[in-house]
């Protein structure tokens, strides 16, 4: 499953870097994580692993850890899921663009089991869920 979008924001690139990357900011704009705990010491970076709690609607709440395993800041992050239900990674990559930024976000991974059936449903609900958090962010990176 591939799901990629592309969105704009009126600030540089690394302040969209690092509003992204800092787990403090993870729940104000994907709104669905119920609790986020950084499990490594020190700031953001490469290894960094963070434990999130997701609540999407109608689904049951559900774990997972995940781990910066590209961390290339202002240009690229990428989130590879090490524990959970969902195995689907995902890659911002940051185009400085006047004075704003290209945001452009990849989301990949194969589903399991009966989950596979559902891949089309799945990959419609994840775009859609993705599009109102990038829009979050947008708007709270440009609040700042």
């Amino acid at each position: 499953m591939r799901v990629e979008q592309a969105f704009g924001v009126a600030r540089t690139p690394e302040a969209v870097f690092d509003y992204l990357t800092d787990p403090a900011n993870l729940a104000s704009w994907q709104t669905s994580k119920t609790h986020v705990e950084q499990l490594t010491d020190g700031l953001p970076g490469l290894g960094t692993r963070v434990r999130e709690r997701t609540k999407p609607p109608g689904v049951r709440e559900f774990e997972q850890i995940v781990e910066f395993t590209e961390f290339e800041r202002p240009r690229r992050v990428h989130v590879h899921i090490v524990e959970g239900p969902y195995p689907i990674d995902a890659t911002w990559s940051f185009y400085p663009q006047g004075d704003g930024t290209d945001v452009h976000f990849v989301a990949e991974g194969r589903l399991r089991g009966a989950m596979r059936l559902l891949e089309p449903l799945m990959k419609h609900l994840l775009a859609r869920q993705m599009a109102g958090y990038h829009e979050n962010l947008r708007q709270r990176v440009e609040a700042r």
